[in-house]
C-alpha cells in the first residue's frame, strides 16, 4: 500500500429535481477526481430535499432498490473517474421495509456493498423513525482498491461505540454522509454550541481511534411542510476532515457548494497509535455493561 491516499468530500445544495441532483453529484465526483481524490463521499440522501421534516406515506415512493437506477449511476461515475464512491440512498428493501443506506462502489464501478444506518433519530423535523428501519448489517468496513473505508451515517456520529467498532475492523477513514442543520428560530441561542458539539464529537472519534474522520454535509435552507420561511432546517455545511490527532485538516464553509480534497497519511496513523496506544490498553474484560441499556 502507498503511504498516502486522497479523499474528497462533496458539499452540495439539494433541490427537488432528482436528476439535477444526480448530475451535480456526478460533476462533483469528477471535479474531486481531477484534484486527485481517490475516494469521494456524497452527503446523506443527496437525491432530494431532506424529506423527513414531515411524516407522509406518499414519500416512501422516493425509495428505490439497491442495486437500482441511482446506485447504477454512482457505479458509472466511479468507473468513469477511477475513484471509489461512497453514496447515500433511500433504500427500498421490500414493501414496508426501508433503510437509510450508504453504498460503496470501487474505482472499477464494482458494488462492494452497503451499510444501513444503525442509529435512527426522532427529533423535531427529523422524523426518521417513521421512514427508516434500523440497520441490520452491523458496522462495516470496505477494503477498496484505495483504502479501508468505514461508513457511518449522520446520527451515528454521536455514538462512540459505532466509531470504535468500525475502527476495530481496520478503517483508515470513517466517512459520515450527513444532513444536519439548525432550526432557524434556535440558531441565535444554540447554533454555535450545536455546531461545535457536532464537530467535537467526530474529532473525538478520530483521536480515540487513531483514524481519519470525514463528514460530508449538505447546505441550504429547506422549508418545513407549511412553507414557513422562519422554520424548516438550515443545513450548516461545514463538511470537514479530521486527522488521527483530532486536528482539523480542512473545513468547508457554512453556505457554499464545495469539494474538499485531503491527502491522508498512513504513517501518521501508525505514529499516533504507537504513541497513544489506546487499542493496546483497552480493558475488554471489563466492558460487559456496555451492551446493557442501563448499567444498574
Amino acid at each position: 500500500m502507498p503511504d498516502t491516499f486522497t479523499i474528497g468530500l462533496v458539499q452540495m445544495r439539494c433541490s427537488a429535481d432528482k436528476e439535477a441532483n444526480l448530475a451535480k453529484a456526478e460533476a462533483a465526483i469528477a471535479a474531486a477526481a481531477r484534484q486527485g481524490a481517490q475516494v469521494v463521499c456524497l452527503p446523506e440522501l443527496f437525491l432530494g430535499p431532506y424529506f423527513c421534516q414531515k411524516e407522509d406515506a406518499a414519500l416512501f415512493d422516493l425509495a428505490e432498490p439497491i442495486p437500482g437506477p441511482s446506485a447504477d449511476r454512482l457505479a458509472a461515475a466511479a468507473k468513469a473517474n477511477d475513484v471509489v464512491v461512497v453514496g447515500s440512498l433511500f433504500e427500498k428493501r421490500m414493501p414496508g421495509v426501508y433503510h437509510n443506506t450508504a453504498t460503496v462502489h470501487d474505482a472499477t464501478g464494482q458494488f462492494l456493498g452497503m451499510y444501513r444506518k444503525m442509529h435512527i433519530p426522532d427529533d423535531p423535523l427529523y422524523f426518521e423513525k417513521y421512514y427508516f428501519t434500523p440497520g441490520d448489517l452491523g458496522f462495516k468496513v470496505f477494503s477498496t482498491s484505495r483504502a479501508k473505508v468505514g461508513t457511518l451515517v449522520c446520527w451515528d456520529q454521536w455514538y462512540p461505540e459505532a466509531a470504535r467498532l468500525t475502527a476495530l475492523q481496520g478503517a483508515e477513514v470513517i466517512f459520515y454522509p450527513t444532513a444536519i442543520g439548525w432550526h432557524p428560530k434556535e440558531k441565535a441561542e444554540y447554533g454555535e454550541a450545536q455546531h461545535s458539539a457536532w464537530e467535537t464529537s467526530m474529532r473525538g472519534h478520530a483521536i480515540a481511534n487513531g483514524t481519519y474522520v470525514a463528514a460530508a454535509n449538505r447546505i441550504g435552507h429547506e422549508l418545513p411542510p407549511d412553507g414557513d420561511r422562519a422554520g424548516g432546517l438550515e443545513f450548516w455545511g461545514a463538511s470537514f476532515v479530521s486527522d488521527p490527532f483530532g486536528r482539523m485538516v480542512r473545513r468547508a464553509s457554512h453556505d457554499r457548494e464545495e469539494v474538499l480534497v485531503v491527502t491522508c497519511d498512513r504513517k501518521l496513523m501508525e505514529d499516533v497509535r504507537r504513541n497513544w496506544p489506546f487499542f493496546r490498553d483497552r480493558r475488554i474484560d471489563a466492558y460487559q455493561n456496555i451492551v446493557k441499556r442501563v448499567a444498574d
